[in-house]
């Protein structure tokens, strides 16, 4: 189902409606409330999406995607940043991109070091504790610009898919100069979906990864440095993805 106006969700039933729906479209407002923070400090981080670095590991040859990439580890107690590693997924998840170990330039640390990144990655821990209880959880966050200098620009290259972790979170922090970018949210394993895009900064899908297979369609330019920006984050219990299957010391 296609909807004019995206299908928000009330910002008092997140777990119910992450464990009834799979996912919730949150307005900027209550994203910046559930962080704990005002949106001026949420803005505050969109700077550093001018500098990110390009995506050299895309397999259909385009030069459209810029990016950058962190880990963390979110205990209950507190969020630590791990050593920077290369992002994997299993082919299992991501068919085009699955099976390799792809090096991103790490987030700046001046960006990781304002208040409003830990807060907004703590709030978020939190909602997946209590949609499934208390566990360290493994969070990768991912920086995106994709760009429309070539012509089309394809925020998921992969077309619909999972991500292989919890739970994943969609976060636009702007478009300009651009058309499409529509969002879709599919049921895993029946006939329910929505079709909606994001316009506000600061909108987030929050997706139990389980339940739901997401994508964003291309985008097209309507002015010459046309691009969208989003932050992708991801949290999975036990281990990052590709850790069980290395070694000791791997």
């Amino acid at each position: 189902m296609t909807t004019s106006q995206p299908p928000y969700s009330d910002p008092s039933r997140i777990v119910e409606a992450l464990r009834t729906d799979g996912y919730v479209l949150l307005r900027p407002q209550d994203v910046a409330s559930l962080a704990g923070c005002s949106l001026d400090d949420l803005q505050a981080l969109a700077p550093s999406w001018d500098r990110l670095e390009l995506d050299n590991y895309l397999k259909d040859g385009g030069r459209y995607r810029r990016r950058r990439h962190a880990c963390f580890v979110d205990d209950g107690a507190a969020l630590v940043q791990s050593p920077h590693r290369a992002h994997w997924q299993p082919v299992e998840y991501n068919a085009l991109h699955g099976g390799m170990h792809r090096l991103f330039v790490p987030i700046e640390a001046a960006t990781i070091e304002q208040p409003a990144w830990k807060r907004l990655l703590r709030s978020l821990s939190a909602v997946c504790t209590a949609v499934k209880g208390p566990q360290p959880w493994y969070v990768e966050a991912h920086q995106f610009r994709i760009d429309t200098a070539d012509g089309i620009g394809r925020p998921t290259p992969e077309g619909a898919h999972r991500d292989g972790v919890d739970f994943v979170a969609v976060i636009l922090i702007g478009r300009e100069g651009i058309k499409g970018g529509e969002t879709r949210v599919f049921e895993a394993d029946g006939p329910k979906g929505q079709r909606f895009t994001m316009l506000e900064p600061w909108t987030m899908l929050l997706l139990d990864d389980a339940a739901v297979i997401h994508e964003s369609t291309p985008i097209q330019p309507l002015a010459e440095h046309g691009h969208r920006d989003t932050l992708v984050l991801t949290w999975r219990a036990g281990a990052f993805q590709g850790d069980e299957a290395e070694p000791a010391g791997a």
